[in-house]
């Protein structure tokens, strides 16, 4: 018997004979597919063709597919021409973390005094995998820093935290623009570097670190402020910046109204789960022994009663986070 999911499914990719007929295209739409065998099998089989693959995939690259850009851009590192260049150095500026970071390995595959540029400009991406792909793509080039200031760029990205403190204050621009990295325990490991440097050029990124929106960094931040020189009746008032969290207390009321412990739970109580239950249980009791008017007679005054309590304690809580 014929199934209906059967009628609409997609065959699977023959990678062996789009790869005999020399099919880019084809092996191109196959990196797509769900499959992760067929995926890799298309890349490879794309990257075995060689330089003739080049100019198609450097055109398919455009695609907004990111299983697609991915085995593409995989497909050139494994081909290695300096016509890919301006196509990969061109993915260094997608949106997407990944494609970025494969861009840089991809570039470091390549022999050409070409890739450098773009891989030292790398370095300085927002995300910690792209700067760390762009400072190992450098170093299997073999390529020297001209100053301190691209050393410290490369330290960082490495995660060598060490050998940017030695550098000293030359290494300040380089952590100060790590501190746009998602990851807080980057922000917290340049942070502390910068207060390991001791040095008052530290200051404005200090400054904006108190006001971060994670906990751990603004603490590190405060720690290493004073060995910067920075007087500590200054420090409130860049804590005063963090993201405030202010709960609604009319929010919080009509949550406890509708399903009493909803609005408890809002708050962060974590005891609005057992009102929550003891109310099914409750409820589901009177409307089975009671008549619906006594039922409502009774829960509607319990249920106001709840939802001017969790009001009250939104309006008492601290509008700072802890």
């Amino acid at each position: 018997m014929l199934h209906l999911p059967d009628i609409f499914a997609r065959k699977k990719p023959d990678i062996k004979v789009l790869t005999e007929k020399k099919d880019i295209y084809g092996l191109i739409r196959a990196l797509n597919s769900s499959d992760l065998d067929v995926h890799t099998a298309a890349a490879k089989a794309l990257g075995a063709m060689g330089n003739e693959a080049v100019d198609d995939l450097a055109k398919a690259i455009r695609t907004r597919k990111l299983a697609v850009k991915l085995g593409i851009i995989g497909a050139l590192s494994e081909i290695r021409d300096p016509r890919s260049i301006p196509c990969l150095t061109d993915a260094l500026a997608d949106k997407n973390s990944e494609v970025r970071w494969q861009a840089a390995v991809a570039l470091g595959e390549i022999d050409d005094v070409a890739v450098i540029e773009p891989l030292v400009k790398a370095l300085r991406d927002t995300d910690k995998y792209v700067r760390y792909g762009s400072a190992f793509a450098l170093a299997k080039r073999g390529w020297k820093p001209k100053d301190e200031k691209e050393l410290s760029d490369y330290y960082i990205g490495m995660q060598e935290w060490k050998a940017a403190k030695d550098i000293g204050k030359s290494a300040i621009p380089s952590l100060t623009r790590t501190l746009r990295d998602r990851d807080n325990i980057i922000r917290t490991e340049a942070i502390d570097v910068l207060g390991e440097i001791q040095d008052p050029q530290a200051t404005p990124a200090l400054m904006r670190s108190l006001g971060d929106e994670n906990r751990e960094v603004r603490w590190h931040a405060m720690l290493a402020s004073p060995k910067c020189g920075i007087p500590l009746r200054y420090l409130p008032r860049g804590l005063a910046k963090r993201p405030q969290v202010i709960k609604n207390p009319l929010i919080a009321a009509f949550l406890n109204f509708l399903l009493p412990g909803l609005g408890y739970g809002y708050l962060g109580k974590w005891w609005g789960v057992l009102i929550f239950q003891v109310d099914i249980t409750a409820t589901v009791w009177l409307f089975k022994y009671e008549s619906e008017g006594v039922s409502y007679q009774t829960l509607f005054p319990i249920y106001l009663a709840l939802a001017i309590h969790a009001w009250y304690l939104a309006t008492k809580m601290p509008k700072d986070p802890p």
